[in-house]
């Protein structure tokens, strides 16, 4: 159950991987503040650092909303990005013709919640041999994305992850069903954590996602404490200016408050041993894993 980003390995207990940065490129100035600030803060706190942005916010609410700068100046500038801080690096892609160029930068390619049943786009990902990071779609049950996962180990790449970020509730809301957490992960695919997705208020912010920051910590920590291998977060320099997510990117000076107290979590849970209650009718087993 161990995935490969490179020099970093994710899953059975191996160190806290964070998957950090703004959600779209704004600017040079604003990704490499970000990232060399985290890659700091995780040196410190023993931390697998992964820096994400997304080159193209394809699945914007407005069609007016800001989306990036594009594939071919985005992979420029991640490019620069990895080269000068010397990190790993993740976006996402939203078509086929996107896949290629992409691996050429990418250490990681994202599949969108929204695009995760997607089969010419999954499988055209997967044939790159890059890592892919699937976001589980809102619509889809816990196990169901087990399907998608399928996809990419049938076209020759074992290195897949999957990202829980929250199940429609309604109109307008999301909830976390931490159950996903051991199920994907006993079915041996490394999950991910996405903290602040899981706080959105999809299209309800008048044209744009709404959300409630406040309540990350809380996810957060209650994800950690169910055994996720790594986190997903979208970290601003400031959030009120951001151009994308505004209403759930962590502030930048927070960030490290806030993996701190991950990290303490996260390695009380690796000491742990796991508890095992019996199915019905094996009540008589012994229920702690040793």
């Amino acid at each position: 159950m161990t995935v490969r980003i490179g020099a970093i390995e994710v899953g059975n207990k191996q160190s806290l991987l964070l998957i950090a940065g703004p959600c779209v490129i704004e600017s040079w100035e604003q990704i490499y503040s970000t990232a060399s600030a985290l890659k700091d803060i995780c040196k410190e706190l023993n931390i697998n650092y992964v820096f994400k942005a997304s080159f193209d916010k394809a699945n914007r609410t407005s069609y007016s909303s800001y989306r990036g700068p594009g594939l071919k100046k985005g992979l420029e500038m991640l490019s620069e990005l990895k080269s000068k801080l010397s990190l790993a690096v993740l976006s996402d892609v939203h078509d086929e013709g996107q896949c290629g160029p992409s691996a050429e930068v990418l250490d990681i390619i994202q599949i969108p919640a929204f695009l995760c049943r997607q089969t010419d786009l999954v499988c055209a990902a997967a044939k790159t041999g890059r890592a892919i990071n699937i976001k589980k779609g809102q619509f889809v049950a816990p196990l169901d994305i087990l399907h998608s996962v399928k996809k990419v180990t049938e076209c020759g790449n074992n290195n897949v992850t999957v990202t829980e970020r929250g199940t429609t509730f309604g109109y307008n809301n999301l909830v976390v069903d931490y159950r996903a957490i051991p199920m994907i992960r006993q079915a041996g695919v490394p999950l991910i954590f996405d903290a602040t997705h899981s706080v959105q208020l999809p299209s309800a912010g008048g044209g744009v996602s709404g959300g409630d920051r406040k309540f990350i910590p809380q996810l957060t920590f209650a994800a950690l404490a169910a055994g996720c291998d790594g986190l997903f977060m979208e970290v601003h320099p400031n959030p009120d200016e951001a151009k994308s997510d505004a209403s759930t990117q962590i502030p930048l000076a927070q960030a490290r408050e806030l993996l701190v107290q991950c990290t303490q979590i996260f390695d009380l849970v690796k000491r742990l041993p796991e508890i095992r209650l019996p199915e019905k009718g094996q009540c008589s087993e012994p229920a702690l894993a040793r």
